[in-house]
C-alpha cells in the first residue's frame, strides 16, 4: 500500500503541477485536491524510481516519453460515471431522435457525441436506449463519437465489458439488454458496439471532427474547467451541434454566462440559439 508521508509535496511543487495539469488539459486543480495529487502521482514517482515531486516534474519537462506525459493526465483525472445517470436527458433524446425520424426527407443519418466518456456507460446507455426505442436506427447511419483525454479509460470502454455489479441495480428490462455469459461480466451485444467509437480526444486541442452533431453530451466535465475554458468549449461544441440539436451538461453544471449561444429548454438541457455559426462538414 503507498504510504501517503512516503512524498512531501510544497507549495511550490503544487502550484507547477496545478499549472502544468491545465495548460495541457484544461482543468483547473483546486487547492483541496492536493491529497489527491499526493496520492495518484506518489504511485507515477514510486514507478519511476523518483524521490520527489521537483525531480518528477522536472522528468516530465525534459526526459518524459510520450506515454509517460500521459500518464500524468490520467492520474489527475476523475472518472465517476454508471448507466443510465441522469435519466431524464435519454428520456429527452429518445423524443428528440424520435422527430428527426419522423421528419420528411431527412437523411438517414444520426450522430451523437458523448465528450469526456469516461469507460463508456453513457455512450453505451445512449446506443442501448434509442436502439431499444427505434429499433430501425440498425438501417440508419447512426453512430456515437465517445471521446475522454484519458487513455486509460478508453481502453476499458472499448472492450464493452463491466462487472455484473454495475449493472446489479438496473431494473429486468434494462439488464435485457447485455449479453451475460455467467461468467461475472455483463457486455454490451456487438451489434450494438458497432455503432460507438472511442477516440482519446483533449477538449483543449484540435478536434478532428466537424459535426454536425445530432446531440452532444458533455456532462460533469466542465466542471474542473475556469470560465473562460468552459466559454471556449462550449461556443466550439455550438459551432458543430446541428441547428436542431441539443447540449446536455451534468446535474452539478449550468450554463449561464459561460455560453451565450445557447439557450435553456429543459433541465440541463440546451439548444443553441438561432444564427449560431454551425459546421455543415460531415462527420
Amino acid at each position: 500500500m503507498l504510504d501517503p508521508n512516503e512524498f512531501a509535496l510544497d507549495d511550490h511543487e503544487f502550484d507547477r503541477i496545478r499549472a502544468r495539469l491545465y495548460e495541457v488539459s484544461g482543468i483547473s486543480l483546486s487547492a483541496a485536491k492536493r491529497t489527491l495529487v499526493i496520492a495518484r502521482l506518489g504511485r507515477q514517482l514510486r514507478a519511476l524510481g523518483l524521490a520527489s515531486f521537483t525531480a518528477y516534474l522536472d522528468h516530465l519537462e525534459h526526459r518524459a516519453s510520450p506515454a509517460e506525459q500521459q500518464e500524468f493526465v490520467n492520474a489527475l483525472t476523475t472518472n465517476l460515471t454508471r448507466f443510465w445517470r441522469e435519466e431524464h436527458h435519454f428520456t429527452h433524446l429518445v423524443d428528440h431522435v424520435g422527430e428527426l425520424m419522423r421528419t420528411p426527407h431527412r437523411q438517414r443519418r444520426l450522430r451523437i457525441w458523448s465528450a469526456g466518456c469516461s469507460t463508456g456507460q453513457e455512450p453505451y446507455t445512449i446506443a442501448l436506449t434509442l436502439l431499444r426505442a427505434y429499433p430501425d436506427l440498425k438501417r440508419w447511419d447512426f453512430k456515437i463519437l465517445a471521446t475522454d483525454i484519458d487513455t486509460a479509460v478508453i481502453a476499458k470502454a472499448a472492450t464493452g465489458s463491466y462487472p455484473e455489479g454495475d449493472v446489479a441495480d438496473l431494473p429486468p428490462d434494462r439488464l435485457a439488454l447485455f449479453d451475460r455469459p455467467g461468467d461475472g461480466r455483463a457486455r454490451i451485444p456487438a451489434a450494438v458496439a458497432a455503432h460507438v467509437s472511442f477516440k482519446p480526444l483533449n477538449l483543449m486541442a484540435p478536434w478532428p471532427m466537424k459535426g454536425p452533431f445530432d446531440a452532444i453530451f458533455c456532462r460533469n466535465v466542465t466542471i474542473y474547467f475556469d470560465r473562460p475554458t468552459q466559454t471556449e468549449v462550449f461556443a466550439r461544441m455550438g459551432e458543430i451541434l446541428a441547428p436542431d440539436g441539443y447540449l446536455y451538461i451534468g446535474h452539478s453544471e449550468n450554463l449561464g454566462l459561460s455560453a451565450p449561444g445557447f439557450h435553456l429548454v429543459g433541465k440541463t438541457v440546451y439548444q443553441a440559439n438561432p444564427g449560431q455559426h454551425r459546421a455543415r462538414n460531415a462527420a
